[in-house]
């Protein structure tokens, strides 16, 4: 049993600059018209403390996967490949859900959904390299490109196909994966998967003096002032850039958020590996043709789902129906009062709309 959730009530702003391609074939079924599970999930439980955290080794590219995605050692290093920090939540054995957090985040933002989810899937959580705590290896050049690669290698020691969920620059990472290698995955879901969206607005930075610190010459005293912010006061910007309201973060989830800041400024490569990956960010956005993420979004032929917030300060909405669109099998669901981790701030509704996808998929109604 499922409801239909329409988002037409919401309205959606149009984006005249990016590509909306639609599909060739059979009409498509109703963009908005995004099936919400009703079978009962696990009740939501705010203080749930992050999944425990392990390494698990990646083979190199050409090397052949590990046939049990073997869990610690140095098995990746030896192998020439890496060792990715990711967080299993257990779950139903058969069915296993990545998850692939955004710029700057981690395997920690999806805590509360892979909970939700859990009685139907197995949920893996990772760390991205230069993120969290997975060490990138020597030259890893932080593009998105760079990352898919990684994802992508890491799924095929799975020797399964997964339902992959991204957000932001996880999201953006997931789609590729799903055009380049439709193989590996089943479903797509994309939580404001970060597609090119050039406003030079301050507004998007969790903090207005991060744009002067790229600069030359007063970059530094910016620099300095940055540096000399606690992880209590990172964690906070954090969270008001990225929530529509960020008076609902738990409490004890900032004090981890701020425990992981600080962590992570211990490594020499954290504050590198964010930068590039920012700037790769903003270079995929101004590349053209057959680069270009909008040109990637027709080759996802796995059904997919879009979440998008309508407060969401980072990625406009305005990209949520080109998205969407441009997407053969995608919906899209649109959420109220809502910023820039729906997962997060909604995950009772997200996975309601996920575990709906699944459904429909299995009853071949998607």
């Amino acid at each position: 049993m499922s409801e239909t959730a329409s988002t037409t009530s919401t309205p959606i702003p149009q984006d005249r600059e990016s590509p909306a391609v639609r599909p060739t074939g059979s009409p498509r079924r109703p963009l908005t018209h995004v099936p919400l599970s009703r079978t009962v999930l696990p009740a939501h439980d705010p203080m749930l403390p992050p999944w425990e955290g392990s390494w698990e080794a990646v083979a190199a590219p050409g090397d052949a996967a590990p046939g049990d995605g073997s869990v610690g050692g140095h098995a990746g290093d030896e192998a020439g490949g890496l060792r990715l920090h990711v967080r299993r939540t257990p779950g139903r054995v058969g069915e296993t859900a990545v998850y692939v957090h955004g710029l700057g985040g981690s395997s920690t933002n999806w805590t509360d959904l892979a909970a939700q989810l859990a009685p139907h899937a197995e949920g893996i959580a990772l760390d991205l390299p230069g993120f969290g705590f997975s060490e990138p290896p020597a030259g890893f050049r932080f593009s998105l490109d760079a990352h898919a690669d990684v994802v992508a290698r890491y799924l095929e020691s799975l020797r399964r196909p997964v339902h992959l969920v991204g957000n932001s620059m996880g999201g953006a990472v997931s789609l590729l994966v799903a055009a380049r290698r439709p193989e590996l995955v089943s479903t797509l879901t994309l939580v404001s998967p970060a597609m090119p969206d050039r406003r030079p607005d301050p507004r998007r930075l969790s903090d207005p003096r991060m744009a002067l610190a790229m600069l030359p010459v007063i970059g530094t005293p910016a620099r300095r002032q940055l540096a000399r912010l606690t992880p209590e006061e990172r964690a906070l910007q954090t969270i008001r850039l990225v929530y529509a309201d960020a008076d609902r973060f738990p409490r004890h989830r900032l004090t981890e958020q701020a425990e992981e800041f600080a962590a992570r400024s211990e490594y020499a490569w954290a504050g590198a590996a964010l930068a590039r990956s920012t700037l790769e960010i903003f270079r995929s956005w101004f590349t053209p043709g057959t680069g270009s993420l909008w040109s990637a979004a027709p080759r996802v032929r796995v059904p997919t789902l879009v979440v998008w917030g309508t407060e969401d300060r980072v990625i406009s909405v305005r990209r949520a129906r080109p998205t969407a669109l441009a997407i053969p099998s995608a919906r899209l669901l649109v959420l109220p009062r809502t910023g820039h981790v729906a997962q997060m701030e909604r995950p009772v509704t997200v996975a309601r709309a996920v575990l709906g996808m699944w459904e429909h998929i299995a009853d071949g109604r998607w």
